[in-house]
Parts: C-alpha cells; structure tokens; sequence
C-alpha cells in the first residue's frame, strides 16, 4: 500500500507586528530587486540570462529571518533572493548582474554564481545538485569544531530526482550534521511539471522517511509558516539533533529564465497560482492584523528608494580590467603556474 502524503503544514503567526513588518520589507525588497533586475536586462545594462525567483521570495525571507548571522546558506543559480535576504549589498549584486569590477564577484561571477562568506551566504551553483554535497560539508565542518552553526541548503524540485540528493541526505542523517535542506519545489523542472518524471506526489516530503526524517510539507508561499517552520528545524539542528528536509509548495510568476515564455503552463494553473501571490496576500493579512495603511506605504516607499540608490551606484561602477581576467582561475591566482 503506498504511503500518504504529509498534509500541508500551516501555522499561526508567532512573531509579532513589528517583526512581521519586517518580513513584509524583506519580500518587497527580494520582490523589487528582481523587477528592476529583469528591467536592466531589457534595456541592456544586464547581458545574459538569469532565473528570476518572482513569486518564490517568503521561503528566503522566513529562512533568513531564522537564521544567525554565522550560518551558512547554498543555494542554485535562482538565488538571488537568498543572497540579498542575507543582508547582502545589493548595489554589489547588481553590480555582478552587470558584470562591473565592484561586483560581488568583480564582474566574472554573473546572476548564477553568486558568494559572500561575510554575510554567510557561501554560493549559488550553477550545476544541479552540486551544493548539496557541500552544504553536508560545511555542516560537518560547523559540527567538528563546535559552533553551533547551520547550514541552510535550498534546491529546486528537479534536484530531488538526482544522485546528489540522496547521497548527501544520507550521509547528513548517518552524521547527525546541522544541516536544513529545503526544496522550493515551483512545479517545473525547467519545462517539465516535476509530477511527470517523479514516483511520488511531493519529491521531497514523501521521501523524507527513507532516511528516517520527518516528512515536512509547507506552504512556501506563507512567511508566517515558513519562518516558524525554520525556526523549529534550525533549532533542533543547532542543538545536535540532525539534519531536516523540508518542502516548501511555490510558484514562479515566469519561465524558467529569461528565455523561456513558460507557455507551456496551463492559463488555469497559473491564475490559481498567481492568487496565492506572498507579497499582496501577506500585505492583506497585515492590515488584518492591524498594521497601518501609512507604515506599509512607509516600507515601500523606503524600499524603492533603497533598490534605485543600490543601481546607481552598481551603474557607476568601473568594468573590470583586462588585466584580471586570468585571475582567480587558478591556486595562485593566475595560469602562469602552467608554464
């Protein structure tokens, strides 16, 4: 007999209203960044192609919320919203977005790699699956020396069906490593509905108890769910009791990149989805809550400020030099050892 699938977990709203504020402001900011990143491509300051994550911005937001400033967060080349909930510069993301010398990577990174071992952030990966590995890495490094740090893997619901995740979900669960995997799953893997090319229902809830975790499914579209579901996983990580897989049910607004009309979606399932959107739902139940009219505008307002101060500064940045471009490739920073 095949096994139930969890029900989706729901939670009520622990934080209180200023805290919540603050997760308004932070999927505004992951929320505006990335429509005045898409608009920068359009008009040519972007080369390239990106993977925006519009739609997905309360499953960063509740985490990062949850996280200390020491731990440690991977994500996948749609990682923008991971990176600057971390307290990221933004001006320096754009700047990498533009491939501009004062960039997060100096310009050679671009939208997909993506580092800052300062706010905790430790990459976003380009390849499939690649981080989860590491991600186990770094949670056994916090573990061996002590720290009480956490490591906070995201991946997408394509990774599920990958050697990679297996693996380091079983060597995390065999080591008791403080590590919280957690799986954005937007319904497409790429192009492909992740329900076609997958045995179970949820890929990564329903799979949870093959290595002996709990099978944890949430609405990543909620951030009052998401942060207290974090917190409850972070916490038990923290304290020695192992690693989580979590997934949280989400929906990007575009295609997969740039490139992609996502016309292949259904009209129907996009509507439904696109009413779940995080940002006017949340700000709707703030003002349920109580919250004033006057401070969400306030946020806003103090937003888009934020966001045109971080792109003009990003826009008034040198391209690198040409002198730079064999530098970090190699140990020592350049080819020559080759030679």
């Amino acid at each position: 007999m095949a096994k139930a699938s969890p029900a989706l977990s729901r939670a009520e709203p622990g934080a209180g209203l200023d805290a919540r504020l603050e997760l308004y402001r932070t999927q505004h900011r992951l929320r505006l960044f990335e429509m005045r990143a898409n608009q920068l491509y359009v008009d040519g300051l972007i080369k390239g192609t990106s993977h925006l994550a519009t739609g997905q911005e309360a499953i960063a937001t509740g985490f990062a919320a949850a996280m200390r400033p020491d731990d440690y967060t991977f994500c996948t080349y749609r990682g923008h919203d991971h990176v600057v909930a971390r307290g990221v510069s933004m001006a320096a993301v754009y700047g990498e977005l533009m491939g501009r010398a004062g960039g997060l990577m100096g310009g050679k990174g671009g939208s997909m790699h993506l580092i800052d071992p300062d706010h905790g952030a430790l990459g976003s990966y380009a390849i499939v699956g690649a981080h989860l590995p590491i991600a186990a890495g770094a949670a056994w490094s916090a573990q061996y020396r002590g720290t009480e740090q956490v490591a906070v893997c995201f991946f997408g619901d394509g990774t599920t069906n990958i050697g990679a995740f297996h693996e380091a979900l079983n060597t995390a669960v065999v080591w008791k490593l403080p590590v919280i995997f957690v799986c954005e799953n937007n319904q497409y893997m790429e192009y492909t509905p992740i329900g076609t090319v997958t045995a179970v229902a949820h890929p990564a809830a329903d799979r949870a108890s093959a290595y002996g975790l709990e099978s944890i499914l949430i609405d990543g579209n909620d951030v009052d769910v998401v942060l207290a579901t974090a917190q409850r996983v972070i916490a038990t990580a923290r304290a020695g009791g192992g690693p989580a897989l979590v997934e949280a049910e989400t929906y990007r607004h575009g295609g997969h990149s740039r490139a992609d009309p996502a016309s292949y979606r259904p009209p129907e399932e996009v509507k439904a989805w696109m009413a779940r959107d995080p940002l006017p739902n949340y700000r709707a139940r703030l003002l349920a809550a109580g919250a004033d009219e006057a401070a969400l505008l306030t946020i806003e307002t103090e937003v888009g400020a934020e966001i045109e101060a971080a792109i003009e500064e990003a826009t008034a940045m040198a391209p690198p030099n040409a002198e730079t471009v064999a530098n970090d490739l190699w140990a020592d920073g350049g080819s020559s050892w080759r030679n």
